[in-house]
């Protein structure tokens, strides 16, 4: 009987485990490193768009995703003082792209993925190294807990400082600090009730989400010098940057306490890997394209990278000329639009409120129109046919 091919997953986040499902239900043996004591997310949600509900479907967990939808009726882009500046709708995001856009707590999506591996699988408390990459004469090495892996195939899914990345490309000079840092909270706000919206200010950004489960999802950014800490707590920080933006940003921050506040510096990937791979070992997510989350993309493609690779096995190179290009165009495109929503000038603020307005009057919401060629992708098909449970 022949041995599966062997596959170490180095990663536990949303794209190490969705990578992880993929090559299992391709037949390979699969075996996920995760170096923290449990799977627990540190981040608060994810949004996901149609494209990564798309690749959801390969996994068999796209509808039961879609399920989750929270955002109804008008949605859009406000002033902090409350102004709409671009509206937009469900309805009309599902009719551009032919599907919803999900927002979901991120352990959600990682105990949904979690699931799809069989027991065993997910080793964590295990700390891995790259030993050897490998090349088409021998496997490819992973060190963790005192012992030696080879494997057929590793994936480096270890985020945005990934150590694979690093021994696989020591040249690259990695990731650069964006010049901005986020806050989020998931956090129950009594009588909460609002339209999901994003609100851009000088240098500042805040969003407010309902989410399925009855809780609230907000994040924030802003421009600050990089390792940049509150002197006293960050919901402190936040009522001094955002207490008197409209409701029901007073609201949700009356409700938060100082610890529900996570606070994180932005960094990403300025220059391109030249490759998404190097012999037997082959780079996903943040260690591959470490984005500015200002599309909210970065874990949508980290699960398009895994259902890409699955597809594309151990052709590496086949895997690299899929992804390589449409994640630098989209690594791009975030950071174009940070510029635009982190502007700190008070004229160019007034300049792109103005602007905004007058785009979204005249056609298609501006929100929309910044994932048209991102969330309109498909999955590749051996056989050409789309999965069931696609539209």
């Amino acid at each position: 009987m022949t041995r599966p091919e062997r596959a170490i997953v180095i990663g536990g986040g949303i794209g190490g485990l969705a990578a992880g499902a993929a090559l299992h239900q391709r037949g390979w043996a699969v075996t996920v490193l995760e170096r923290a004591a449990s799977l627990d997310p540190v981040g608060a949600a994810i949004s996901l768009a149609p494209n990564a509900l798309r690749a959801l479907d390969v996994l068999g967990i796209g509808d039961e995703i879609r399920d989750l939808a929270a955002w109804q009726g008008d949605g859009g882009l406000r002033t902090p003082g409350g102004r709409w500046l671009s509206r937009s709708s469900a309805a009309a995001a599902a009719a551009r792209f032919g599907g919803p856009l999900v927002l979901l707590p991120r352990a959600t999506l990682v105990d949904r993925l979690a699931a799809l591996l069989p027991p065993g699988a997910v080793r964590t408390a295990t700390t891995a190294a790259l030993a050897d990459p490998g090349d088409r004469a021998r496997p490819a090495r992973v060190s963790a807990g005192g012992e030696e892996w080879e494997a057929e195939l590793v994936v480096g899914a270890d985020g945005v400082n990934s150590r694979v990345r690093g021994a696989l490309f020591p040249g690259h000079p990695g990731p650069v600090y964006a010049g901005f840092t986020t806050w989020r909270v998931l956090i129950p706000v009594p009588g909460a009730e609002f339209a999901s919206h994003e609100t851009w200010g000088r240098g500042h950004i805040w969003g407010t989400h309902p989410l399925k489960d009855g809780r609230v999802y907000a994040y924030a950014a802003a421009t600050a010098p990089a390792g940049q800490h509150a002197p006293d707590d960050e919901k402190a920080e936040l009522l001094r940057r955002y207490g008197d933006w409209h409701d029901p940003i007073p609201a949700v921050l009356a409700a938060a306490r100082p610890e529900d506040v996570l606070r994180h510096d932005v960094h990403h990937l300025a220059r391109p890997l030249p490759a998404h791979h190097f012999g037997r070992t082959v780079l996903i997510g943040d260690a591959a394209h470490a984005m500015p989350p200002t599309l909210g993309q970065g874990g949508n493609q980290a699960v398009e990278d895994a259902v890409v690779l699955a597809h594309h096995g151990a052709d590496l190179p086949a895997y690299t000329a899929a992804r390589l290009p449409r994640t630098t165009a989209i690594a791009r495109r975030s950071v174009r639009v940070a510029r635009l929503n982190m502007a700190g000038s008070r004229a160019v603020v007034a300049l792109r409120d103005t602007a905004v307005a007058a785009v979204s009057a005249a056609g298609p919401a501006l929100f929309l129109r910044g994932f048209d060629g991102i969330a309109d992708w498909w999955p590749p098909y051996a056989s050409g046919r789309r999965h069931a449970g696609q539209r």
